[in-house]
Order: C-alpha cells, then structure tokens, then sequence
C-alpha cells in the first residue's frame, strides 16, 4: 500500500519511527518490541536507515518487510545518500523491490566525521528524483519547522523543501520540535511557497534527557521555557522525567490534532511503553 493512500480521508494520519538494533546486537533483539509497537496499529511504521555505508540498508529492509509482511502493518524504509554511490542505490532499490517496500522517506543523511561523502546525490532532492525515476516507488521526505541547522535562512530552506517536493516526495514527515507554534509558522510558509502534499508532525517523547540534548543538538530543535522546566526538575528521576514526557507529548498533539493536521509521526525509540501510552491517550481524537 502507498502511503499517499493514507491522507485525504477525513482523518489524521497517526505513524511511528522506530530503528535497528546496533551492528553488534542480533536483529532478533528488536523483534518483541517491534511487535508490541506494531499490536498498536499505527497507520504505517517508518525504518531508519542502519549506519555504516555499503551494506547499511541491510537491516532497514529487513525489519520494514518483518513489520509488513509478519505483523501486517504498512512500513516505510529509510534511504540515505551522503555515503552512497549510485550503484549503492541501485543494490539497495532492488532489494527493497525484492522484499516489497513500496515507500521510501529519502533523507541525505547526516556527515561522517573524518569520512568523504560521495558526490552522486549532493540532496535529498536529487535522491527523491532519482527514486522516482527508478520503480513504482511511493517517496517522502523530510522538513524541519526551525529550518534545516544547513540552511541560509527559513526562505531558502522552504524553497529546498519545494525542490524536494517537485522531485518527487509526495508526503512529509517533520524533525521533531516542542513548540507547536513554530510548527504552525513553519505551515503558513510551506503554504506561501505553495508546497501543498501532507505534512505530518514529528513529536518525540522525552524519555531521557541526555538522548533528547543529542538529538536536539543535531536538529537544532529550541526549548521552550516549559519543556526546559519539565526536564531540569525531574532529570534526577527517570521514571517520572518518562511520565511528564509523555504527558507533554500527548498535550503537544491533541493540540496539533485540534488544529488539522494531515498527521502525526511518533518517534518511538523502540519503546513499547511510550509509544502504548501515547497512544491509547489520543486514539479516540484521529
């Protein structure tokens, strides 16, 4: 099934994110977690992309055909290009046809300290076109509300996102971000650019503080005074920093819920508990 599919039904899209299992840990290892977080039925479940180079698409097909094929629920490979040849997409492209992943999010991926990138696709927008050219492939892509940490300003990033868009992606999945108004900033510039296929907002659940300062420090994501408060009053206590962000999470969607939006993509962490609570907290709103 093609995600574009999903949109358009008088309904948001409700989706989860979830990874591989680390080059030194079997692929089993994730396997009763991905079921628990499958049993949720998110409309579809997106795969990161496994690090590493040639080869690294491995695991990401695998575990996107075990969540379609084994536990019947829609999936969506990551697809990197910075540290990929086109014969690399080609190898990866046809494994995923082989395996029956019909949608692709096409990312450029983050640099490698001390590693070259390849030269075949400088963007995700040359990633995204050359999909398209390749197969029957049902392509998305990334946008950031706070504007890519690479960009010029929020103008030259809302214009790479319409390149990205006339490439080929035909959906969206938003960086994560904790204030909802930058979000809805970000909506009113992508509809003056005239970009106009769904947009789903990406929410992440804070569940340790170390890991959301690293993800945070990669993106660029601001925050805000609330959620900064949340964070340094419970951050000596892991279980009740997990409950308020979860509570956070839920409050930020029910609001974007509210609002309309086309859908939200739920950064799980491979964390059955969250990801249950999240949503038996908002299902009765999609």
């Amino acid at each position: 099934m093609k995600i574009k599919s999903l949109f358009g039904k008088d309904k948001a899209v409700f989706s989860f994110e979830v990874f591989p299992p680390k080059k030194d840990s079997p692929i089993e290892s994730v396997y009763e977690k991905l079921e628990e977080i499958c049993a949720l039925q998110p409309d579809f479940i997106s795969v990161t992309y496994g690090a590493g180079g040639a080869g690294g698409h491995s695991r990401t097909c695998e575990i996107a055909a075990k969540i379609k094929h084994d536990f019947h629920v829609e999936s969506m490979a990551h697809l990197t290009c910075v540290n990929s040849t086109r014969g690399m997409i080609d190898e990866t492209l046809e494994d995923f046809r082989r395996n029956g992943i019909e949608n692709i999010l096409a990312l450029r991926g983050d640099y490698t300290e001390g590693v070259a990138p390849q030269t075949d696709f400088r963007y995700a927008s040359d990633l995204c076109a050359y999909i398209k050219s390749k197969g029957d492939f049902d392509v998305s892509g990334a946008c950031y509300p706070e504007s890519h940490v690479d960009a010029e300003s929020e103008v030259a990033d809302v214009l790479n996102l319409k390149k990205k868009v006339e490439a080929g992606a035909g959906h969206l999945i938003s960086q994560l971000f904790f204030d909802n108004s930058l979000f809805y900033r970000f909506l009113e510039r992508t509809e003056i650019a005239g970009i106009n296929v769904p947009i789903e907002a990406g929410i992440m659940p804070v569940t340790n503080k170390r890991q959301i300062e690293r993800m945070v420090s990669l993106c660029g994501a601001s925050l805000p005074p609330k959620f900064a408060k949340m964070m340094q009053k419970y951050e000596s206590k892991p279980e009740a920093l997990r409950d308020a962000g979860i509570a956070y999470a839920v409050e930020q969607i029910v609001d974007l819920l509210a609002n309309g939006v086309d859908g939200i993509h739920l950064y799980t962490m491979n964390n059955p508990y969250v990801a249950e609570k999240i949503t038996r907290a908002v299902k009765t709103l999609l």
